[in-house]
């Protein structure tokens, strides 16, 4: 029977032939992650069932980048617990504070391959989905369990097929692609259902974008989100990866036939950049109906926009101009391995010439934990995911979520500006 790309890699992990939506599976995952946040709660409910040691201690990754480096006592306690378990348990993917933003350490260590399943106790684990993986988010209760017996269950989701028509413009990319889907649906139109992106336009993107995409998909309420791997896949974990072999690795894809819940057809020919504006990601507008709205401050990075082709199209922007001095403009590597790249290429000094701050890999800013949080009326338009009231500091603070195009361009107009504006 003709099946979607997800309900194969939940067949194959299920050892089952096939499966269908509603059913409900129990699965082996390839990869279980978690962070200093949802990690402490884990690591209670692990010891608390009497588990004495983790399924395998090479399929675990533990990265702290939430509160991290740490922002008070209470962040360092969280972190010494969870570095604790993983000395205990001789955890060998483990990454300390500054290392990285989990969800693009991940895809760098070579480590998911399209067709795996991955489960991780943050809601933004649908991010690996990018390079054609299953990959969803779980409690920490739920990771405890599968930590120590290396299975869980799920219910499979319908698939909506996601259709992007048209050749993106120069300033599209896959912040802009995501945010015009979630503006259409809304952030339940995808509830419980697996998000599929294609279409010409999909195709054209690199597997950043796509990261982008699939990173988002929660913010419709899918359970997951996925982009059929390509050409473009195996060669990006051959050249940014370095997984060997990477040309022999299956490409899923889903049947004709097959039954999506819905198909939607979405056309970016001719297309503004998008921005979500205050309180929800479906709050979608072109760029040009926000150009008079002045902000105080911009966040370039995070899991969503925070990896190199990010900070390459924010510097292009950027170089040789400066941002508005009463602009505040934060920019965030994803990871170590991202922030050397941008040494390597004179991207660290493009941002400081321009008047940015660089700062090391964190989620900080994107929830209002720190480095970055907003003062009550303060606006600022952000690279990240979410713009709920209060998200990134007071709760008469507005977030508006963005490119690094628009972000870039933003921080040197000081209002939300066209990138062609500047």
């Amino acid at each position: 029977m003709a099946m979607t790309i997800t309900e194969k890699i939940l067949a194959a992990h299920a050892g089952k032939e096939e499966v269908r939506p509603g059913e409900i599976v129990q699965v082996r995952p390839d990869l279980l992650m978690t962070n200093d946040v949802s990690g402490p709660i884990a690591v209670d409910v692990f010891r608390s069932m009497g588990a004495d040691h983790v399924f395998d201690r090479d399929r675990i990754f533990i990265v702290l980048d939430h509160f991290t480096p740490n922002k008070d006592m209470k962040a360092a306690k969280a972190s010494s617990e969870m570095r604790e378990f993983a000395k205990e348990h001789n955890i060998t993917h483990f990454y300390d504070a500054g290392f990285g933003i989990e969800h693009v350490i991940l895809p760098e260590s070579g480590l998911i391959r399209p067709g795996d399943l991955v489960i991780g106790a943050d809601s933004h684990t649908v991010t690996y989905g990018g390079l054609g993986a299953f990959s969803t988010g779980v409690g920490s209760t739920d990771l405890a369990g599968a930590m120590a017996l290396g299975e869980i269950w799920l219910k499979v989701p319908e698939t909506i097929r996601f259709e992007f028509v048209g050749k993106p413009g120069r300033w599209i990319g896959g912040k802009d692609l995501i945010l015009l889907a979630i503006g259409k649906v809304g952030v339940s139109g995808a509830l419980y259902c697996a998000m599929e992106f294609g279409g010409e336009a999909v195709r054209s993107l690199g597997v950043d974008d796509r990261l982008t995409m699939c990173n988002m998909a929660i913010e419709a309420g899918a359970k997951s989100g996925i982009v059929e791997p390509d050409s473009t896949t195996i060669e990006w974990l051959r050249a940014a990866a370095g997984v060997a072999g990477a040309g022999s690795l299956p490409l899923l894809r889903s049947d004709e036939g097959c039954n999506y819940k819905a198909v939607i057809t979405l056309d970016v020919t001719d297309m503004e950049p998008q921005v979500a504006a205050p309180h929800l990601p479906s709050n979608v507008k072109s760029v040009s109906e926000l150009k008079d709205v002045d902000i105080h401050q911009v966040v370039i990075g995070s899991c969503t926009n925070g990896r190199i082709s990010d900070l390459r199209t924010a510097a292009a922007i950027l170089k040789g101009r400066r941002v508005n001095k009463w602009v505040r403009t934060i920019v965030i590597p994803g990871s170590q391995q991202v922030y050397k790249q941008a040494l390597a290429e004179g991207l660290i000094d493009v941002f400081v010439e321009a008047g940015a701050v660089v700062s090391c890999s964190t989620c900080g800013p994107c929830f209002g934990g720190h480095m970055g949080a907003l003062d009550a009326g303060e606006r600022c338009v952000s690279t990240t995911n979410r713009n709920f009231v209060g998200r990134m500091g007071h709760e008469t603070s507005e977030v508006y979520l963005s490119g690094p195009q628009v972000a870039a361009a933003s921080a040197i107009a000081g209002h939300i500006a066209h990138p062609e504006e500047v």
